[in-house]
């Protein structure tokens, strides 16, 4: 069966496709790609997955990057600074 490994970062993105045996997992996936020391999550099409997750013919399997700010503290942060150019007055 056919399936694809995707990992990306800004700007670019790399795309392996491969034939695995039937009832093969993610992380047999990754290691025929030899992206398999691969430590961040993984998601098959966009939903989580562990490498023991089985895989499907035609499967797309992503490779997610950690994330470099906690997006509830990024959205916080951004607001903080838009309501500080805002004039704030006394009553």
């Amino acid at each position: 069966m056919q399936v694809t490994l995707i990992r990306a970062w800004p700007g670019r993105f790399e795309e392996i496709a491969l034939e695995v045996p039937a009832g093969s997992t993610v992380g047999g996936a990754m290691d025929a790609s030899r992206w398999g020391q691969h430590s961040a999550e993984v998601a098959v099409f966009g939903v989580r997955a562990t490498r023991a997750t089985s895989l499907h013919d035609g499967d797309r399997i992503e490779l997610l990057r950690p994330l470099l700010a906690d997006p509830k503290q990024a959205r916080r942060t951004r607001a903080d600074a838009r309501l500080g150019s805002v004039t704030r007055t006394k009553r």
